[in-house]
């Protein structure tokens, strides 16, 4: 009967696709006529129920089995939303359909194949709201995604061989896509809800941080998947320039805190994998964190790889739809729907790849940058020998940091392979074994691909070598600026940055030409495997070379060549980010800090504060020769204990063995109650005075006062702008070191410890202030607590309850003052060489001894306000604080910056070569294809002809990519150049101010992850902008000549996205720019912390560290995760556009009528099409990226434009060589402010330093000592005044000229990494036997001696292998080297015991004779051996002569400074 729905044309249409396989309808092998042939359409459809309902059986049996698991119910509480409500309704509908189709045929052979369908989807229907455990809900993702893979594959194949699909066959595909698309949301967002609870962890770090919720977590299905979620941050981006307050934390699933806990936690569980091996081992904890997300982003990849290498088929539906004589008007918009449908699985899968696998990223970069900083808080000493603060800070910067895109490229390493094979599959299928010959160029680009990319890999190891390298070095130089500068060392170690940047620049210069060679050959290979398979099909006669054969061919060499370009560069990140995971890896294995060797007793339990029993400790554990040998110590609770002996006698070693920081050979050590520690080596960390002393302690402000009191800090606080608000600048560079010292004793103090272990305090203060610490911190406001003070200070031995002598790592004597001095020897030896240095005084001196207990008591009334140096250090800087928030560049600078670029490299002629080479490059491939496209219409060109023509235009083409990139690679080199040397150039003539005010950190980013942007990443995304961009236009170009209506979609489209672009920049570039600010925090607190390590295990304050660096991670990681946010956002958008665009051609091609486009150009036009998203969002990405990168150009220039000192050498202004020849000094009304703003620092001092004589510096803390020196050495510029020497203004020669002539000792002694040999004489300029003299005369020469390298003794970092006086003795040597005529001795003898300054003295009296020395020193007994005498006072010149005349006048300031002294001694 006409019309019956049973009729099997009818039904055909409604239900099964019309094959023609006779009789090859239905579900079982035996309806599929008993046989089994893959090649059958039949037997593929039935492959496919089969598939389904073994996934149907195990997912009934999951629910069965968690239906009957304890404590669980299969009544699953959560909440439905009402994407779940439409998606179930939806799914059943096409279950029921199938079913009532099944009911209608029942009858038929199809009837089984209908119930079985329908009940597949029903139960899909029910699963996805009932999935019990997280294993069923992984299931049926996994059902659906293979669902998915499957149907589409089969349904493709129906289309491209011109079969119909029926209606609900086309439905329910298209369902399929949408169900797997929706599961995957859901699950993200159930994902989102968990809490750290049902990670199983116990006692958070962070109690107290609360759960963050952002537009993310909050996100609905569509929001997510269109990144809408991110709009409001957009707008506010485009209203106003974002600022970091605007910018909302990261979730708590992205966090540092559970990155870091999920990790340590799997670490802690691999420990006998730990004891095997390190190979590996981080990337495999990293895999069993993050496994489901790993696999949640590799379908994403596997969806974007299967639909991108579809676009050949669905592109030779189109030419093949076109050769038809009957167009059907619903097969043309089949194939419209699958573009669209394909394009946007395409788009979408891929944004979420890029931003799921950056994400994941992001999170493993978290994880090892908090753990690095948690390993290094628990490094034993012999750990912190193995890695130097640079490497462990590059492991966070660098290596951590890199795993930023490390999932991204993981997928990339096996889609890529798969794309490939995928193509290869593509040009069988299109032209059989005429595809044959073209796998032999390919497997030879495949076979060259790989010595290409172990040499690439291997110049950027060298590269990443020699960037280490030169970064160790500047780090240093930078850290060491003050004494590079006062030694006039710049020009020399400028050089040696620079050679260091040569070696670098040598390996960038051949990773950067061997990357143009790759891009000739990603180029080429599509070229000559085109006309190789060309060729082949043409001899072979496998298929007519007609359009739909030529364009697939050309669609699938696009798709191979992807994986050709990339996969040489896919091997060398891999090796890279392996390569950073071991060594990771290896720093997370290495010795811990062994806590059971102190052992830690309640205060309560016990009457002793510490207590050592037969203790051996070594630095060193394998060395026989011990650190401290035999040390047996009992310390009573509240006794005040005192450490005494020559400098490396083993003190500082003593309270390391208390710490526990020195390990322990044999015996033991007890320690009851809670320590404090002060090193000897101030520790002050960059933030306010009231920080550092705090120390995360609840502010108690009556106790507060009280500690600023008893450390003498009061009058330097209230002199401060700021008052104790005041920034400290980086390692403290903008105080004395006295303030230094005090705040750190005031932070122990405040800290209200039970034991208190204080490592030679005193010596960076005078003696008026030791005396009040000693007095009023020690004796008074440690009163009830127990004191280990070591200390140099004979003088205040009288007082401790206890002292101990060491002599050569060993406890020689112990006892009272009185029983010490009684039983002789070495303690005697101290005091006697004390008393010595005293005794150098006149008679009238020692008259005036009675005298000074009174003196004394007057002193410690309390002072009036001072104006010291603290005040000058503060107030210099008017109302702001001295380390300022870092400078950005607010809004849209428009071509400034790449104008700076192109004007500072001297690029201009390049880039216009380069877009030469471009352009013509694209005009050459377009004439190549569009040749094909005309030539197949016509058919008199032989086969040869046509494939000739297209490889010379294609050839010619790819030799101009070829010098497009060389080109865009020596534009980079020239740029990097230019602006490194002009950067360095403007850092190394910087004064001094600038680098107090300027934190490390910020310099060495430009210097490293701002250097390695210009390096890299803007000249080739200089160049891909300018090819994508020039790609757009002829690919629209060449739609439009086909068909020009496409004009009226294309023009607005193109406006738009440019729109769009902009909107997005708003808020990207403040991102980026706020983000520049964001890592260097990150760097330098770990930097900070690993120097300060041992005082933070003393005062147990590793948590509070770990949760400061937590939260300065994910401000980091926030700026980070919003910037590819909004990235992807943006080229989601411009992708939808380019989809109309692309659209709107191929209905136009589809409905045009039959021979006004012929089936050639139909296909060119299509081939552009197809590639045109692609090149949009190529061109959007690497534009956006350029904006973001050419921020860094922005940061260079801001410190290449520093205000110079003056120049080092002024030609025609030159001294004599023999200048000076006497060494006389002349002040005249010297005058100094730091800027302009401020107060005078020293006002208007006048006085003579006659030549050849002795001149000793004095007075307190503060008064203006260290400012007068640094205006001698013309750090500072003075306001008014000036200086003469030897009748010459300094002021008038260069400061080279001026400081090569000068030598000084300064007050913090400073060692370079290197030998002894290069630190005592770092210009190579004397002999071994003059450099083991001096070494002889500054007591050096024993020492060295015994070392197994001599002269060629290493010297770590900041020469932390030797101990604070060897370092100060290092400097000493260094002046007796240079025996200029004038030294200056800035607190030289500060660290060393009496009896070692005694001989130091004599010394520098023998060896500089005839010169003028200038002496600053703590000690009175250091100047009153003088010729003359200078006092200053609030920056005045109070006195100035002979010590013997002033000391004459009982009420001459210096008198008082000396009784003060004696004071203390007695």
């Amino acid at each position: 009967m006409q019309g019956d729905p049973r009729d099997p044309v009818l039904f055909s249409f409604l239900f099964v696709p019309v094959v023609m396989e006779e009789g090859n309808r239905g579900w079982s092998f035996w309806i599929c006529e008993g046989e089994f042939d893959l090649g059958s359409l039949c037997t593929q459809r039935s492959l496919i129920d089969l598939i389904n309902l073994l996934f149907l059986v195990v997912y009934f049996f999951s629910l069965v089995i968690a239906a009957f698991r304890i404590g669980y119910s299969i009544n699953r509480s959560r909440n439905l939303y009402w994407g779940n409500i439409i998606a179930s309704v939806c799914t059943a509908a096409i279950g029921i359909a199938y079913v009532g189709v099944g009911v209608w045929t029942l009858y038929s052979a199809e009837w089984m194949t209908c119930f079985i369908r329908g009940l597949v989807w029903v139960v899909l229907s029910v699963s996805l709201n009932l999935q019990p455990t997280k294993w069923v809900a992984a299931l049926v993702r996994l059902w659906l995604a293979s669902f998915l893979v499957l149907i589409s594959a089969y349904n493709l194949e129906i289309v491209v061989n011109s079969y119909s699909l029926s209606v609900l066959e086309t439905i329910s595909w298209l369902m399929s896509f949408l169900l797997a698309l929706y599961s995957f949301t859901l699950d993200r967002n159930n994902l989102l809800h968990l809490n750290l609870a049902s990670d199983g962890l116990s006692e958070p770090l962070l109690s107290t941080q609360s759960a963050k919720q952002t537009g993310f977590s909050k996100a609905g299905s569509f929001s997510f998947v269109t990144f809408s979620w991110i709009n409001p941050l957009l707008r506010l981006g485009n209203s106003k320039p974002l600022d970091l307050n605007d910018i909302p934390p990261v979730d708590t699933e992205d966090g540092a805190l559970q990155a870091c806990q999920t990790f340590l936690r799997e670490w802690d569980l691999q420990g006998e994998e730990k004891a095997r091996s390190s190979s590996n081992l981080v990337t495999y904890v990293l895999a069993k964190c993050y496994m489901k997300e790993l696999l949640l982003t590799g379908l994403y990849t596997l969806l974007r790889t299967l639909s991108f290498g579809a676009s050949p088929i669905l592109l030779y539906s189109f030419v093949s739809y076109s050769y038809r004589k009957e167009r059907e008007i619903n097969m043309g918009i089949l194939l419209i729907g699958f573009l669209v449908v394909m394009k946007l699985v395409e788009s979408l899968s891929q944004r979420h790849w890029f931003f799921g696998s950056r994400r994941l990223g992001m999170r493993m970069r978290s994880a090892l940058m908090a753990a690095v900083f948690q390993k290094q808080l628990k490094l034993s000493s012999q750990g912190r020998r193995n890695h130097s603060t640079g490497e462990i800070v590059n492991y966070i910067a660098v290596d951590a940091y890199r795993l930023g895109e490390f999932p991204f490229w993981l997928h990339l390493a096996w889609s890529q392979p798969l794309q490939l094979i995928l193509a290869i599959v593509l040009l069988f299928w299109s032209v059989g074994l005429g595809a044959l010959p073209g796998l032999v160029p390919l497997v030879i680009c495949g076979i060259l691909n790989v010595p290409f990319a172990k040499m690439l890999q291997h110049y950027q190891s060298k590269f990443m070598f020699a960037q280490d390298e030169r970064q160790r070095a500047t780090s240093e130089v930078l850290n060491n600026m003050k004494i590079i500068k006062l030694q006039s060392w710049e020009e020399q170690f400028r050089k040696a940055i620079e050679t260091l940047r040569d070696a670098e620049m040598k390996w960038l210069g051949q990773t950067q030409i061997k990357k143009a060679y790759g891009s000739a050959l990603y180029w080429m290979a599509p070229t000559f495997v085109s006309a190789v398979i060309f060729a082949g099909t043409a001899v072979m006669g496998t298929a007519p070379l007609d359009a739909s054969v030529i364009f697939t061919i050309l669609a699938t060499l696009r798709v191979i060549s992807e994986p050709m370009r990339m996969l040489p560069e896919v091997l060398s990140v891999m090796i890279q980010a392996k390569v950073s995971l071991d060594r990771v890896g290896m720093f997370l294995l290495e010795d811990e800090f062994n806590e059971e060797d102190v052992k830690r007793i309640p205060l309560q339990d016990s009457d002793l504060s510490v207590e050592v029993c037969n203790g051996i400790f070594n630095w060193v554990p394998c060395t026989s020769l011990p650190t401290l040998d035999n040390i047996n110590l009992c310390i009573n609770r509240g006794e005040k204990v005192a450490i005494c002996g020559p400098v490396g006698a083993g003190k500082s070693s003593l309270l390391y063995a208390i710490l526990g920081e020195i390990p322990r050979i044999s015996g033991s050590v007890h320690v009851s109650g809670s320590i404090a520690y002060v090193a000897q080596t101030s520790w002050i960390q960059s933030g306010t005075i009231r920080d550092n002393i705090l120390f995360g302690k609840p502010m108690n402000m009556a106790r507060y006062k009280e500690v600023i009191k008893s450390c003498a800090l009061d009058k330097d606080i209230e002199t401060f702008v700021h008052e104790d608000l005041m920034e400290i600048g980086q390692r403290g560079l903008n105080m004395s070191g006295g303030q230094k010292q005090r705040i750190q004793l005031a932070r122990a103090v405040y800290n209200d410890a039970d034991t208190y272990l204080l490592d030679d305090p005193f010596s960076a203060v005078d003696a008026h202030t030791a005396a009040i610490l000693f007095h009023d911190c020690v004796m008074t406001a440690l009163e009830k607590k127990t004191v280990i003070l070591v200390t140099h200070q004979v003088e205040f031995l009288t007082k401790a309850d206890k002292i101990l002598v060491m002599e050569n790592g060993q406890v020689t004597q112990a006892g009272t003052y009185e029983e010490l001095l009684k039983s002789g020897t070495a303690f005697e030896q101290l005091v006697n060489a004390h008393k010595s240095s005293i005794t150098i005084l006149d008679s009238p001196n020692q008259e005036k001894q009675s005298e000074t207990q009174e003196v004394f008591q007057d002193e410690l009334r309390p002072p009036v306000k001072q104006n010291n140096e603290g005040e000058i250090s503060a107030k210099g800087f008017s109302e702001v604080q001295l380390t300022e928030d870092e400078r950005r560049e607010i809004g849209d600078l428009g071509l400034k910056p790449y104008k700076d670029y192109f004007n500072v490299s001297r690029g201009s002629l390049l880039l216009g070569l380069i877009v030469c080479a471009q352009s013509s490059f694209v005009i050459l491939q377009t004439l190549g294809t569009y040749w094909l496209a005309a030539s197949v219409q016509m058919h008199h060109f032989a086969a040869g002809v046509v494939v000739g023509v297209y490889v010379i235009t294609s050839a010619t083409s790819c030799l101009l990519a070829y010098i497009r990139s060389l080109l865009a690679a020596h534009l980079g080199l020239k740029a990097s150049k230019a602006f490194f040397s002009g950067f360095m150039d403007s850092v190394f003539k910087a004064p001094m101010l600038f680098f107090d005010s300027t934190p490390t950190g910020r310099i060495l980013t430009r210097a490293s992850s701002d250097m390695s942007i210009l390096d890299f990443d803007i000249p080739y995304a200089l160049a891909f902008v300018l090819s994508g961009s020039i790609e757009i236009a002829a690919s629209i170009i060449v739609m439009v000549t086909v068909t020009w209506q496409v004009l009226i979609v294309a023009v607005p489209a193109i406006i738009i996205i440019l729109r769009i672009q902009r909107y997005y920049l708003a808020s990207a570039r403040e991102l980026v720019r706020i983000n520049g600010t964001t890592k260097a925090p990150v760097m330098n607190y770990a930097a900070e912390s690993l120097l300060g390590v041992i005082t933070i295990r003393a005062y147990a304050m590793k948590e509070r560290f770990i949760k400061n660096n937590l939260q300065l991670i994910d401000t980091d990681a926030t700026l980070f995760f919003h910037t590819i946010a909004a990235l992807e956002w943006v080229l989601l958008r411009v992708e939808v556009l380019q989809i109309f665009i692309i659209v709107t051609s191929s209905i136009l091609l589809v409905f045009v009528g039959k021979g006004v486009v012929t089936p050639g150009f139909l296909g060119l036009c299509l081939s552009y099409a197809l590639t045109l998203s692609s090149a949009q969002v190529f061109a959007t990405r690497f534009y956006s990226n350029l904006e973001t990168y050419i921020i860094s150009v922005e940061r260079i220039k801001q410190f290449m434009h520093i205000p110079p000192e003056p120049a080092a050498v002024l030609t025609g202004r030159r001294p004599p060589p023999s200048w000076p020849s006497e060494g006389r000094i002349d002040l005249e009304n010297l005058k100094v402010k730091y800027r302009p703003t401020a107060p005078f620092v020293l006002k208007g001092i006048t006085c003579t330093f006659t030549a050849g004589k002795k001149v000793g510096v004095v007075g307190r803390t503060g008064s203006g000592k260290t400012t007068l020196l640094s205006t001698l050495f013309r750090l500072i510029e003075p306001a008014d005044g000036r200086i003469l020497i030897d009748n010459l203004d300094i002021s008038t020669i260069g400061l080279k000229d001026l400081r090569t002539k000068l030598s000084i000792i300064p007050q913090e002694a400073t060692l370079f990494r290197g030998s002894v040999r290069s630190n005592l004489d770092p210009l190579g300029l004397y002999t071994d036997s003059a450099i083991w003299e001096a070494l002889e005369k500054c007591q050096l020469k024993s020492t060295i001696s015994s070392l197994p390298a001599l002269l060629d003794s290493p010297v770590s970092d900041d020469g932390e292998n030797w101990s604070a006086g060897q370092r100060q003795l290092f400097c000493l040597g260094r002046v007796l080297l240079r025996k200029n005529r004038i030294l200056v001795l800035d607190e030289a003898t500060a660290s060393i015991d009496s009896a070692t300054d005694a001989i130091l003295q004599r010394v520098i009296r023998k060896e500089f004779s005839s010169c003028t020395v200038i002496t600053i020193a703590h000690r009175v007994p250091t100047v009153t051996d003088s010729d003359m005498v200078m006092v200053l006072s609030f920056g005045e010149l109070v006195e100035y002569d002979k010590p013997s005349n002033l000391m004459e006048n009982k009420n001459s300031a210096f008198s008082n400074l000396v009784a003060e002294y004696w004071s203390n001694y007695e």
